[in-house]
């Protein structure tokens, strides 16, 4: 009976070992990691994500260098056209078809939500470094997702509330009708009235429109000291560029853009956007650890020069938390990654002290900028003065309050 149970215990452990070195040689899908660059590369978003997030993707998968283990790591990437069934449909081809492990970026709400149902409870993770939808970590949040950079609860509640401080208590917006302006709109709103302020209007616009005359008029007429932009990328360049024709903030109105990037002022220039006030996760120049990474991503292929929007620095972040999840772990599953993503605590170089949260949300702090006067600017790219610091614990929703169900 003896020799016949260490027989056994043999033949068990020569079976655990095969099935251990199978599945080791397994969890690696296809033997190299693939991560899909999902975003606008034609369209409004093509300056602050575009060719810019791939780059900053690849740099990710170059610094990352096999994690110590030789893995290996492939770039791939799409444009979604802002168009929610275009994004679910190359969605579902990297998942079903050509082996994609990971999808990052994604900025536009619509398609990013689309994505997240598609990806649920896949093998694949969902990297929502732009998707600003706070849905994300809220009623749609989900176990194969991490939200980085910025989410509409985030821009609405804490620009709001920096804005009052500064005496911003009236309010009119100028929103884009599609999720995120709405959500932005939203939460602001909610803030300022809940504080003592007002919303004196609103008027909303198609995504990519040229003519903003007619909404801007009704801002202006409104008399509201705070002019809110609910909306991003060339829609916020045309607003901005549009108001300065009519002299809006010249007549005494502040206007704040919730969703801009330094690559937005770049294209409007410092005399157009000179006192605009923002939101951002991220500035390049920042600290020496932002220029470093920002001077390398200028010199990167086709970039000239140009610096690294907070999607952008999300991208290269976001991916090697990824990849480095991955080496700790030797897999690339979801089920395994994303958990161990969400261990992390600790300093980040892009983006200062960060935690992941149960809920998925990646919380840091959250700068309120001036874009400069042009007389300010001493040197390509050097626009925004800081006028006040948001430590992450105030600048995102409580986790306790998005309803999220992998909260427990």
């Amino acid at each position: 009976m003896r020799g016949f149970g260490v027989g056994r215990l043999r033949i068990g452990l020569a079976l655990a070992l095969a099935c251990a070195a199978g599945s080791a040689r397994a969890e690696i899908s296809g033997e190299v990691v693939r991560v899909g660059v999902l975003n606008d590369i034609s369209g409004i978003f093509q300056d602050t994500n575009g060719m810019g997030s791939v780059e900053a993707a690849r740099m990710a998968a170059e610094d990352f260098n096999g994690g110590g283990k030789g893995i290996k790591v492939e770039i791939v990437y799409a444009d979604h056209q802002n168009k929610a069934d275009v994004g679910s449909a190359i969605a579902r081809k990297w998942l079903d078809v050509e082996g994609v492990d990971a999808i990052v970026d994604v900025p536009n709400s619509a398609v990013g939500l689309a994505i997240n149902t598609v990806l649920r409870d896949s093998r694949m993770t969902f990297l929502a470094s732009s998707t600003a939808s706070s849905d994300l970590t809220g009623k749609a949040c989900s176990p194969n997702t991490i939200q980085w950079v910025n989410d509409a609860w985030a821009t609405g509640n804490t620009t709001a509330a920096a804005m009052m401080q500064r005496g911003g208590k009236d309010w009119y917006f100028v929103t884009v009708d599609y999720a995120l302006g709405k959500g932005i709109e939203a939460e602001a709103t909610n803030y300022i009235e809940k504080h003592g302020g007002k919303v004196l209007g609103s008027s909303k616009h198609p995504l990519g429109t040229s003519d903003f005359a007619s909404f801007l008029l009704q801002a202006q007429n409104s008399k509201a000291k705070v002019i809110g932009l609910a909306n991003a990328g060339g829609d916020t360049i045309n607003a901005v560029k549009q108001a300065a024709e009519f002299g809006i903030q010249e007549g005494g109105q502040t206007m704040v853009a919730f969703l801009l990037f330094v690559n937005d002022v770049h294209g409007m220039g410092l005399k157009v956007a000179q006192g605009l006030q923002l939101l951002e996760a991220f500035y390049w120049d920042m600290n020496d650890d932002t220029r470093a990474f920002a001077k390398r991503f200028a010199a990167r292929p086709g970039m000239n020069g140009k610096m690294p929007s907070g999607n952008q620095a999300g991208v290269y972040a976001s991916t090697l938390a990824y990849l480095n999840a991955v080496a700790a772990t030797g897999s690339d599953d979801a089920k395994v990654v994303v958990p161990q993503m969400k261990t992390f605590k600790g300093k980040d170089k892009l983006f200062g002290d960060t935690t992941i949260r149960q809920d998925g949300r990646v919380i840091h702090p959250m700068y309120l900028f001036e874009v400069k006067k042009p007389e300010e600017s001493k040197y390509p790219y050097d626009y925004y003065k800081l006028i006040a610091t948001i430590p992450a614990e105030q600048a995102f929703r409580p986790i306790a309050d998005g309803g999220c169900a992998l909260v427990k």
